[in-house]
């Protein structure tokens, strides 16, 4: 199903509140190719096959089924490091904050993304004050980049 996914996303250094009370969903991620960036990702147990345009904050998006023996077979295909991490959902007035805590490739890393219906609603988000540095136009965060490093 093809979307566009217009996000930000910030660096997180500390965390406010204790994470126990929030849904969280575990991600295991691979790219089979950075350039254009096609990923599998198994999210609990559901597993996806994802195509992203270029860009920064707004990209197109189709996500596509997979079985688990698919992800399987295509796991074993991945160009570089398996991204690991358990995401956090996270309500803030009407969106949903998804808190990143990575496990791998860099389990030093902590980041938030919001999603928004339209470019004026993303650039006019006001973050909360425990979000760090609005990492949106960095390509450096990209989990396509961090499966790289």
């Amino acid at each position: 199903m093809k979307s566009y996914e217009i996000e930000r996303k910030y660096l997180i250094h500390t965390i406010p509140f204790d994470l126990k009370e929030y849904a969280f969903h575990d991600i295991e991620q691979g790219y089979l190719c950075t350039e254009p960036v096609v990923r599998i990702r198994k999210q609990d147990d559901t597993y996806y096959l994802t195509y992203k345009s270029k860009g920064l904050m707004v990209r197109e998006e189709y996500n596509l089924p997979l079985t688990a023996e698919a992800y399987a077979h295509l796991r074993e295909k991945a160009d570089g490091k398996l991204i690991t991490k358990r995401r956090y959902l996270i309500p803030f007035g009407k969106y949903t904050i998804e808190l990143d805590l990575f496990s791998s490739p860099r389990p030093d890393l902590m980041l938030a993304e919001v999603e928004f219906s339209s470019e004026e609603e993303a650039l006019a988000f006001k973050a909360p004050d425990w979000f760090g540095e609005d990492v949106t136009s960095s390509s450096e965060y990209h989990n396509s980049t961090l499966s790289q490093s």
